[in-house]
Parts: C-alpha cells; structure tokens; sequence
C-alpha cells in the first residue's frame, strides 16, 4: 500500500496552494480519505474529511470556508485545495486512508506548507 502526498510548498499570506495524495494497493472506493496537520510541539489536527463515496465531506472551523477536499476514485487521488491561506496554517499534512469496513489505515509521510511573506 502506498499513499504518497504531493504540492509542498513556501506560498505568501493570502496566496492559495493544492495538496494531492496519490493511493495504490487499495480498493480506494473502500476507504475514506481524510486530511491532517502537524506544527512543533501540537497534536495532530484533523483538517477534512470525505467518505469513499466522495458524498460527504467535513471541514473543521478552523480552515471552513477557505480549504476544501475532494477525491477522484477513477485516479485514485484525494485532493486538499487551500485558499486564503494563513501564518497559522504552516504545518505538515499529511494524508490518511481509513478502511470503510475494517480498521485498516495508512498515512502519507508528509508534506510541508509553510505560509510566510
């Protein structure tokens, strides 16, 4: 199984940036796909969330309104879309997939966005 995030970057405040995680080894219509961050010395925050189905997606307040996710089952990608973005938004995301019928789950390794001018 591999799940490999993508679109790492340095963007200025306000600026807007894609992340895409790329899934292999799965049935990845069976696994609902979510989106995590990590800055020094936090806990891991969940960002968004989306079902295998593509049909239900949740934002935290946090980045409502400004991030949105979305996946594509026939590529199987799921995509973070981050508008409007914040110094407090720097972190590492990572991406996981969590089995729709079992408690598997993988992660990404990671990819660093920093928000700074």
């Amino acid at each position: 199984v591999s799940v490999v995030e993508s679109g790492r970057g340095l963007v200025e405040p306000g600026g807007s940036l894609t992340l895409s995680c790329k899934c292999s080894g799965v049935p990845f219509d069976e696994y609902h796909a979510s989106w995590h961050r990590q800055t020094p010395g936090k806990a891991l925050e969940l960002v968004a969330f989306i079902t295998g189905d593509g049909n239900n997606a949740r934002i935290v307040d946090s980045v409502k309104g400004r991030f949105t996710i979305s996946r594509d089952n026939v590529r199987d990608l799921v995509s973070l879309e981050m508008n409007s973005l914040k110094p407090e938004d720097t972190a590492v995301y990572y991406c996981k997939i969590q089995g729709m019928s079992s408690n598997k789950e993988f992660w990404g390794q990671g990819t660093q966005v920093t928000v700074s001018s």
